[in-house]
């Protein structure tokens, strides 16, 4: 970069005068002065041209060439009332001088009349005035205009003059054209011939546009063609428009009178064409022009129009189709496209076809066009001429016009094999314009191209002491562009005056630039560009500066994130202190500001974050560190995953398979989400029958884009395509359009065919009804049918229903029956159904279980046993046994009663069960009773007891402080003696030293209830454990930790406080943790009296943190003591509240405490035997479960389900007496009326070593509802009822 502003480090410049290789100087070798001449000498008349801006004094004396600057078309079209202008324009110094050649005769313009020659400088043109059809067509013909100075002579291309009179229809009779109905007919156009082929167009007399279709078209030639004529072709008007766009003219052709015979028989023909006629033709097309083929065909019906290239594929990119397909346009045509192009017309009688074989040939076209140069003297000039064109174009050269053939033979110039023309040694005299002319049938090229031989002395234009900025590792370029004839010498010197190509990183250009490669520091330096020819000598100075090379650090890495996720990219760069720097952002290219997304993107100190990425942000990002002299790029890719787009098309193909329940369906490929498509789910829906509910037919593999479908019968399928990838499925594709298939019988039966009976007299039989894609028709039936099981050759009973049940009533009580049911529809019955064996209603069971005893298994766990009941007095499906147990009580004397009852359900297949959870040293009392799905049967009863256990621990125990070697120790009896309790064992151990052995006390008084030890060592804490015992040892211990009052230091009374009411006063403290718990007294003492009042002291523990003083005197100061032992631990005062002292009256006995105590145990005495007449009241006590079933009248209950059993539960008892049930029906289910539910207790099922069913009742009541049965009552099992819900 240059200081100036204008750049320095470029490559050298590529203009044609200037461009040269990067190549050592030419005259390093021993090319010698006339090489060196030619190369400065092409840079001079370009320098020339600008000059002004240039500053450099060009002399006087050096003169230019002509050059042909405008001139007229090489085809030039006229009309009358035209004005006719033939232009030639042309450049030069000394003046161009002009004149003309019409058809290879001198023209002078200027003498012919009519004719204005403009006078403007540089112009050879002229005009021809008062244009009309004679006078132009005086002058038609082909024109030449030559260009000539001192220098030489340049040529225009041949002009050829076409003039053409207004155009005209020629007069004649147009006849009606009559056609009968279907047949084909062309009506004729014709138009005048002109060198412009007018535009054609059909219209009525209405100037209305007759209207084209793939049956009626017009074609490339005007004729307007008829595949078959139809009644409403009928028309009196069909007239052809030609418009002349040159003459800027409308004629119209004679109306043609189409008349169409009507004919009730149109015979249907297969394809012939109108155009072309013949079965083949050949065609010409230019290369790079476009290329029209046409084909149109009659017949009936209207044949489509097909194009083929049997030679290789269409070219799609250049092909288009148009006026319906009857037409093929192929632009741009090159070689490639030559071979056979195949139409071909079709319709269901047969098919007609044309073969076109086309062969491309091309125009003259350039190679190499020979180019104005200027030379050196004694230099070797050299014009390339080369052309291309098919044939082959002939190449001829003139010299200022004059062809080489009609010139003097001169050894000083000769035409080598590639056309090209030499001119060895040239002089000043040697300057020429020459001409380059090309052609072949299809066009002609032509080219000027001077010579011009000049002498001047040596000039550097690039500015002097100019400063050059560049980086280390770059290359820089110092310019040195100097002209001069002889071309001079040019070499690079340091500040020493010795030449820089010694190193091998510095390289010159032919146009004497200097390129320094892999620029180091040390290069910072002025270097010297010295020009020289025989004329003079001139140098400059280039200054130049190498800088720190930016370089990016840590660029941004690749990454794949997931769609509405975010991705930061970092980018760390150092540059050149002395630089200003600056890093941006692109993606794909552009800078990330310009796409103005501020909230997408954040950019901040070389971190770029984007957020919520979408498969649109996925691309290449980049950071660019630049300075003013270089810039680095670092680049990262950015890949947005996530589930696949949605599939976009859908398209339903081979509807003549929906007969046999087949369709194929495709689909176009969904967007993967650079995450590949795993796999298609096809889904449809029936818009009829459940609208928005979309089922899924099956998964297709992600690279199979259709698939035929297996359907059903009768649904109006739409379907819809999901992509499926590692991500998830993606947005589901449009809903296809809708397909119905054909009805049919039904080819499923309804399953889970059931029969049970939820009356004694009755059996209902249900099923799971068909799925309404099964029905294969609108609507579908059950064809019900049943008969008693075993009763061959019976008559099946049957009846056909809408609803999924069926009531047969008066039947016996559980008796088996054959049951079958088919779906039948409007297309016929569904296949022979499958028999199910079901069973009317049950009865409550007649006979209990025979028990076989009760083995006590321990002290909490017994093992009941029973004989099977037997299955004809079960009355139905034997589901299993009630087992109901309650504790009665204990053995031991003065015990609580605790209401306790369990119960457990065991299989059909079990005759025991463990009962586990017991209450040790208990009576119980047992029930066993065989139940069905109506309920359970009469119960066995017996009664057992529990042997002995060990107790429970004891409720409590406390550590109170005596002494400092003493502690008195505090219990209460476990709650759950678990026999008769025989004492306690009291052991303890310090805590500090484990290796003294645990020291035991065995109490042997149930009753006591605390322990005093003594001799305990004052510094040590110990670990206190008591355990209750009984004849079957200790039970569960409970442990204490403490120590003695030394180890708890001074009684502390932290934060005591007293507040009083006013006959009461609250004291209250913070126990310290860890202190030791003990007693001590509090004492009142009134003051403000002559005799002192004290109130009796209360014994009082440590630990419980406050105490109540009662019957004290409002409005009075107490004292409040705190003693031990006659020590005073703490003192305060209090004063109670009030306005004066009251003398309370002596306390009566209603005022002590055992009286009190005795009022309160007598209300709780009553209350719990008003709770236990309650529960009595409840539970009905003990009865009989036959005396039950013998007032319950056409009681009902709900079937229960043979492969399941569990918690059996009934409702309470209800009020029945002997009262008769509501005729109408509504009654509800009954079972058992021993409410399972009462027994309370949990359920802890498991299985017995021997197989065993065990399971433990929860206590929860567990209601079962049931819904009434509405039957009237059928009389026979032929006319069931069927209004079950």
């Amino acid at each position: 970069m240059r200081e100036d502003g204008q750049c320095g480090l470029v490559p050298p410049p590529t203009a044609p005068a200037l461009s040269l290789p990067p190549a050592p100087f030419p005259w390093a070798g021993a090319a010698g002065a006339a090489g060196k001449m030619a190369v400065a000498l092409r840079y001079v008349w370009p320098l020339l041209l600008c000059s002004p801006c240039l500053l450099i004094q060009i002399p006087e004396e050096l003169m230019e060439p002509p050059v042909i600057t405008e001139q007229s078309p090489r085809r030039l079209v006229v009309f009358p009332t035209d004005d006719i202008s033939l232009k030639c324009e042309a450049s030069g110094k000394p003046e161009v001088q002009f004149r003309w050649t019409w058809d290879g005769v001198h023209f002078k313009p200027e003498e012919e009349l009519g004719v204005t020659v403009h006078q403007a400088a540089h112009s050879g043109s002229f005009t021809l005035t008062g244009n009309n059809s004679n006078f132009a067509q005086r002058f038609q013909g082909t024109y030449r205009c030559f260009a000539s100075n001192r220098l030489g002579t340049a040529m225009s291309h041949e002009i050829r003059l076409v003039a053409e009179g207004a155009p005209k229809w020629p007069k004649e009779t147009v006849k009606p054209v009559e056609v009968e109905e279907g047949e084909p007919v062309v009506l004729p156009c014709h138009p005048p011939l002109s060198a412009e082929p007018p535009r054609i167009y059909w219209m009525n007399s209405k100037i209305l546009h007759i209207k084209q279709d793939e049956r009626v078209t017009m074609g490339q030639n005007g004729n307007l063609y008829f595949a078959n004529v139809l009644t409403t072709d009928n028309h009196s008007d069909y007239i052809c428009h030609a418009h002349f766009l040159g003459a800027r003219t409308i004629i119209q052709k004679e109306p043609i009178d189409l008349r169409v015979k009507a004919t009730n028989s149109m015979i249907d023909r297969k394809p012939r064409l109108l155009f072309p006629t013949n079965s083949s033709s050949h065609l010409v097309a230019l290369q790079g022009q476009p290329l029209v083929l046409e084909c149109i065909a009659e017949g009936f019906p209207t044949p489509t129009i097909k194009w083929l290239r049997p030679s290789g594929p269409m070219p799609a990119d250049r092909v288009t189709y148009q006026n319906y397909n009857k037409t093929l346009q192929l632009v741009n045509v090159g070689e490639e496209d030559d071979g056979e192009y195949r139409c071909l017309a079709e319709n269901p009688l047969g098919t007609a076809r044309h073969a076109y074989y086309v062969t491309v040939e091309a125009a003259p076209y350039w190679l190499h066009k020979p180019q104005s140069q200027l030379y050196g003297p004694g230099e070797t000039a050299r014009l390339d001429c080369q052309v291309q064109g098919r044939p082959q174009p002939e190449v001829t050269w003139r010299i200022n016009g004059i062809p080489l053939k009609e010139l003097s033979e001169d050894q000083k110039y000769w035409i080598n094999p590639e056309n090209a023309l030499i001119l060895s040694n040239v002089q000043p005299s040697d300057t020429m314009v020459t001409q380059c002319e090309a052609r072949n049938r299809h066009g002609l090229l032509l080219a000027n191209a001077y010579i011009y031989v000049v002498q001047l002395p040596t000039k550097i234009l690039t500015p002097d002491n100019q400063t050059y900025l560049a980086v280390e590792g770059s290359t820089a370029y110092l310019l040195c562009k100097a002209f001069g004839a002889p071309v001079p010498s040019i070499q690079w010197l340091d500040e020493e005056g010795a030449t820089v190509l010694q190193d091998e990183r510095f390289f010159p250009y032919a146009n004497g630039t200097l390129g320094i490669r892999d620029l180091q520091a040390n290069d910072t330096a002025r270097y010297f560009c010295q020009a020289a020819n025989d004329q003079n000598n001139v140098t400059i100075v280039a200054n130049l500066q190498v800088k720190d090379a930016t370089q990016i650090m840590q660029g941004p890495r690749s990454a794949i994130e997931k769609k509405g996720s975010r991705v930061t990219f970092t980018c760390q760069a150092s540059f050149d202190p002395s630089l200003k720097h600056s890093i941006t952002w692109r993606r794909d290219g552009r800078d990330l500001q310009e796409l103005g997304d501020s909230d997408k993107y954040f950019i901040e100190d070389g971190r770029l974050v984007i957020h919520s990425l979408d498969y649109s942000d996925q691309g290449n990002y980049s950071c660019v560190a630049s300075t003013k002299l270089d810039v680095v790029e670092s680049r990262a890719q950015l890949l947005v995953v996530g589930s696949p787009g949605p599939v976009p098309q859908l398209e339903l193909s081979d509807h003549h398979l929906l007969k046999q329940s087949q369709v194929r369906l495709s689909w176009s490929p969904a967007e993967d989400h650079n995450a590949p498509i795993e796999k298609y789910d096809v889904e449809f829906e029936d818009k009829e029958m459940e609208p928005e509910k979309w089922y899924s037919l099956g998964k297709v593999p992600g690279n199979q884009t259709s698939t035929t479908l297996k359907l059903s019968p009768y649904i109006h399928y739409t379907f819809r395509v999901t992509a499926i990838n590692k991500y998830g499925p993606g947005e589901p594709s449009p809903a296809s359009e809708t397909v119905v298939t054909p009805e049919a019988a039904p080819e499923k039966n309804p399953v889970d065919v059931r029969g049970e009976g939820n009356e004694t007299n009755n059996m209902v039989i249900t099923w799971k009804p068909l799925k309404w894609m099964d029905w294969n028709a609108p609507q579908v039936q059950y064809r019900v049918q049943w008969r008693p099981q075993g009763a061959r050759g019976a008559a099946w009973q049957e009846q056909i229903l809408s609803e999924p049940f069926l009531v047969v009533t008066n039947t016996s009580t559980f008796v088996p029956y054959e049951i079958k049911v088919q779906a039948v529809n409007s297309q016929g019955k569904g296949p022979e159904p499958h028999v199910t064996v079901g069973y009317s209603g049950e009865d409550f069971p007649q006979a209990s279980p025979q028990l076989d005893g009760v083995e006590i298994l321990n002290s909490s766990a017994v093992l009941v046993k029973w004989w099977p009941v037997d299955p004809a007095q079960v009355n139905g499906h034997l589901r299993g046994y009630n087992v109901t147990y309650w504790w009665e009580g204990s053995q031991r004397k003065h015990s609580k009663r605790h209401v306790h009852r369990g119960h457990v359900v065991v299989p059909a297949n079990t005759t025991s069960a463990i009962l586990s959870g017991l209450r040790p040293y208990s009576s119980y009392h047992l029930e066993v009773q065989a139940f069905n799905g109506r309920g359970a049967g009469p119960a066995s009863e017996i009664t057992f007891s529990t042997p002995e256990g060990v107790p429970g621990h004891p409720e409590a125990l406390h550590l109170e402080c005596q002494s400092d070697t003493s502690l008195l120790l505090h219990w209460q009896p476990p709650l759950s003696h678990n026999g008769v309790l025989t004492g306690y064992i009291l052991s303890y151990h310090p805590l500090d030293e484990g290796g003294k052995e645990q020291l035991s006390f065995d109490l042997r008084d149930p009753e006591l209830r605390m322990h005093n030890l003594t001799n305990l060592d004052p510094h040590l804490r110990y670990r206190f454990q008591l355990q209750a015992t009984t004849k079957k040892g200790p039970g569960e211990a409970i442990v204490r930790e403490g120590g003695t009052m030394a180890l708890s230091g001074v009684p502390d009374f932290g934060n005591i406080s007293a507040t009083a009411g006013e006959n009461y006063s609250i004291v209250s403290w913070v126990p310290r943790e860890g202190r030791c718990n003990f007693g001590f007294h509090i004492r009142f003492k009134a003051l403000g009296e002559e005799k002192v009042d004290y109130l009796p002291s209360q014994y009082v523990s440590y630990n419980q943190s406050s105490y109540t003083q009662w019957d004290l005197q409002p409005d009075t100061d107490y004292e409040i003591h705190l003693l031990k032992e006659k020590m005073l631990l703490h003192q305060m005062a209090v004063k109670t509240n009030g306005t004066g002292r009251v003398r309370l009256p002596p306390a009566g006995f209603t005022t002590e405490g055992w009286f009190i105590g005795f009022v309160s145990a007598i209300i709780l005495l009553l209350l719990i035997l008003l709770i236990l007449c309650f529960i009595k009241r409840s539970k009905g006590g003990k009865y009989s479960v036959k005396d039950k079933e013998d007032t319950q009248v056409d009681s009902e209950a709900r079937p229960m389900k043979d492969e399941t059993f569990g918690e059996y539960s009934d409702n309470e008892e209800k009020a029945f007496g002997s009262s008769q049930p509501s005729l109408n029906g509504d009654i509800k289910p009954l079972g058992s009326d021993d409410s399972l539910a009462d027994y309370g207790g949990s359920v802890d099922v498991q299985f017995n070593e021997d197989g065993s069913f065990i399971g433990q009742y929860s206590g929860k009541k567990e209601k079962e509802a049931a819904g009434g049965n509405d039957s009237s009552g059928a009389t026979s099992p032929i006319n069931p009822t069927v209004t079950l819900e």
